[in-house]
């Protein structure tokens, strides 16, 4: 039976595209635009229609309420066994309902959860990507929690926990919250991609409200204020390393150094 790849442009979905392939299992892969897919030879490439559903028995799924109700239909009505949804920790904040980093995903899981589909949710917190975004701003860093601690989670290792997921039995139906295997700080991630790169990320404390400021000049302000209240929370009380690819597949977890060597170009460009 196909296993079909929602989100299929994204890096985590390429590379689950990627892993089942190789071993052989068919896939199907699916995007608004399937034509500018970039798939191995012999990957099916399809839009997300009720046709896409034919012969599949695992779905692979990126959260987006608006098309949550007709997704569930067309999964039942195709008998599909499992949906592996990737969600985020965010879904587990006190405030869920009203934070816009935590909606998109708790309002999908939400929906899932009533429909009569066997669902995993795995729920990353802070992805080691998000690092990315220090490599386009000037120097030095500016950051109101610079000893913010989160876990980040290095891409592949979500990857790798949805194939198990999709191909055996063990993640099944269950509820896992993913981290990295190491606390680190804001202040920590960017000494350890200065000694990577050779190159100096110096970091300056600012204001809460200069940080609004700052950050509301490229994202909405609902948004700016809610990683802003993450970050302090995480600055008082860390975030707690959860299930990694150690835990839950007995295979070494990739660590933020590694993900930064392995993107180390993109902060010396």
């Amino acid at each position: 039976m196909t296993i079909l790849i929602t989100g299929a442009r994204g890096k985590i979905g390429q590379a689950i595209i990627a892993r089942l392939h190789t071993a052989g299992l068919p896939v199907r892969a699916a995007s608004a635009n399937p034509a500018e897919l970039t798939v191995p030879d012999g990957v099916e490439k399809t839009e997300l229609t009720s046709a896409a559903f034919d012969g599949v028995s695992q779905v692979f799924l990126y959260p987006s309420p608006d098309g949550v109700a007709a997704f569930i239909k067309n999964a039942q009505a195709a008998g599909v066994e499992h949906v592996v949804l990737l969600s985020s920790a965010s879904v587990l904040a006190p405030n869920a309902d009203n934070d816009p980093l935590a909606l998109e995903s708790l309002l999908v899981e939400r929906a899932l959860a009533a429909s009569d589909l066997t669902c995993t949710f795995l729920r990353p917190d802070a992805f080691a990507t998000n690092a990315l975004g220090w490599a386009y701003q000037p120097k030095p860093i500016h950051h109101a929690y610079p000893d913010a601690t989160i876990a980040p989670i290095h891409p592949e290792d979500i990857a790798d926990i949805a194939v198990e997921a999709l191909t055996g039995t063990a993640l099944r139906g269950r509820h896992i919250t993913l981290t990295g295997p190491e606390q680190l700080s804001f202040r920590e991630q960017l000494a350890v991609i200065s000694e990577v790169t050779g190159r100096d990320f110096p970091i300056v404390k600012i204001t809460h409200e200069e940080a609004e400021i700052q950050m509301g000049r490229f994202m909405p302000p609902n948004m700016a204020g809610s990683l802003l209240a993450l970050w302090a929370a995480a600055t008082e009380h860390p975030v707690a390393i959860a299930e990694t690819t150690h835990s839950l597949l007995n295979r070494p977890t990739r660590t933020f150094r590694q993900w930064v060597a392995e993107n180390s170009g993109a902060f010396l460009s």
